[in-house]
């Protein structure tokens, strides 16, 4: 497995990822297709100039144009405070296989080295078991459940965080 930043030619997978209904389910349902080349855009140009870290999951380096989901880690405010986040999407068919924690594992490795992003929180959906299952099994810490806005959808979420 490898990570590599987000690139132009990666719609289709943040299509799948973000518009199908079972792969939204937990995060307020699918998002609209049409604004996802822009969002792509977007992402490119944040990871660009290493404001984020938005990562395609690419299960096998002798075929880098096979995208498995991507992980991604971001800085916010929240509550007048600089909150760095860690979320991830692995789709249907690559799931099941360790993907998803070794991608995130990997990501969590870069920013110890790093120095820059502090604790890191993680936000999945209470209903969310493999993504819930990959924070304890990484060493994240429970503080709880909350409601999180992701996408301008409430969702109600488990409140995670290791220290990196």
């Amino acid at each position: 497995m490898l990570l590599r930043d987000v690139g132009y030619g990666d719609v289709d997978a943040y299509v799948r990822m973000r518009c199908d209904p079972v792969m939204m389910a937990g995060l307020g349902g699918p998002l609209p297709r049409e604004g996802m080349a822009a969002k792509v855009g977007r992402d490119v140009r944040r990871a660009a100039a290493d404001a984020d870290w938005i990562k395609m999951i690419v299960p096998d380096a002798a075929a880098p144009g096979v995208v498995a989901g991507s992980v991604t880690l971001w800085a916010h405010g929240e509550d007048g405070a600089r909150v760095s986040e860690i979320g991830w999407m692995v789709l249907p068919e690559f799931q099941g296989r360790g993907l998803g924690k070794r991608a995130v594992g990997a990501l969590l490795g870069l920013a110890r080295e790093d120095g820059r992003w502090g604790p890191v929180h993680a936000y999945p959906a209470t209903g969310n078991a493999p993504s819930n299952g990959i924070c304890r099994a990484l060493g994240f810490r429970f503080l709880g459940e909350r409601d999180v806005v992701f996408a301008d959808r409430a969702i109600r979420s488990n409140h995670w965080v290791v220290e990196t």
